[in-house]
């Protein structure tokens, strides 16, 4: 009596194990890529006038969350939408100032008259991605090519001068343009992934200018970018 309850309750067991199995392959096959991302950038400035020059190195930082969304049987094409933090700075020689009458001013400085001179965004942004990749539930390196869309506003800005006559630092930059977009573009295989991101809009508002014209400079964005399950 005794070895037919030991064989029941194995029996039991071996059932319980074998449907976890069913259980786990079918939730393997609903699996999800990518929904966290960290990502370093080196920051250059685009169309900018003639005088004006980067010096030193530009720094961005990129973290969020987006929500994978696969749209075929196989789970290798997919949407991603999601929600992220960027800072980013941009050392160049483009004084920002304000006058006697508390407006704001910017001229372009010679590159040995100051010992530092950037310009500092902080954006909430909202990543939209169509996402193709490599993958499936039980392999963790694959190939990857994300291309998409990136809405950001400025919350926060600021610009530090370090030079003669004054150090000068200003925050909360009205000119600065509040809604920021661009392309982007992702591309790697396992833990490392180039990244591209080339903004649509200026920086600056039109309000913002140099001799009577605008300063229509954008940004562009160069770097690594790493995603997290």
């Amino acid at each position: 009596m005794r070895v037919v309850f030991v064989l029941f309750l194995s029996l039991l067991s071996y059932q319980s194990i074998l449907g976890q199995d069913v259980t786990t392959v079918e939730t393997d096959k609903l699996y999800r890529e990518d929904q966290f991302y960290f990502g370093v950038t080196y920051n250059l400035l685009g169309k900018m006038p003639q005088e004006m020059s980067q010096n030193g190195f530009s720094s961005g930082f990129h973290l969020g969350f987006i929500r994978d969304m696969p749209i075929n049987k196989s789970r290798t094409l997919a949407f991603g939408l999601g929600l992220g933090y960027s800072a980013n700075s941009f050392n160049q020689n483009l004084l920002i100032s304000k006058n006697q009458q508390g407006e704001f001013a910017y001229e372009i400085l010679e590159s040995a008259s100051f010992t530092k001179n950037k310009f500092s965004t902080h954006l909430v942004e909202l990543p939209f991605e169509f996402r193709w990749r490599s993958s499936n539930a039980e392999s963790y390196k694959f190939w990857r090519i994300y291309s998409g869309f990136k809405l950001g506003y400025v919350f926060a800005s600021t610009s530090k001068f370090n030079g003669p006559p004054e150090n000068i630092k200003l925050k909360n930059i009205d000119y600065f343009e509040k809604i920021q977009y661009g392309l982007t573009l992702g591309v790697g295989y396992n833990t490392w992934n180039a990244y591209l991101y080339y903004a649509l809009n200026p920086i600056f508002k039109n309000e913002a200018k140099i001799d009577g014209k605008s300063i229509d400079i954008n940004a562009i964005k160069i770097g690594l970018i790493f995603y997290i399950l």
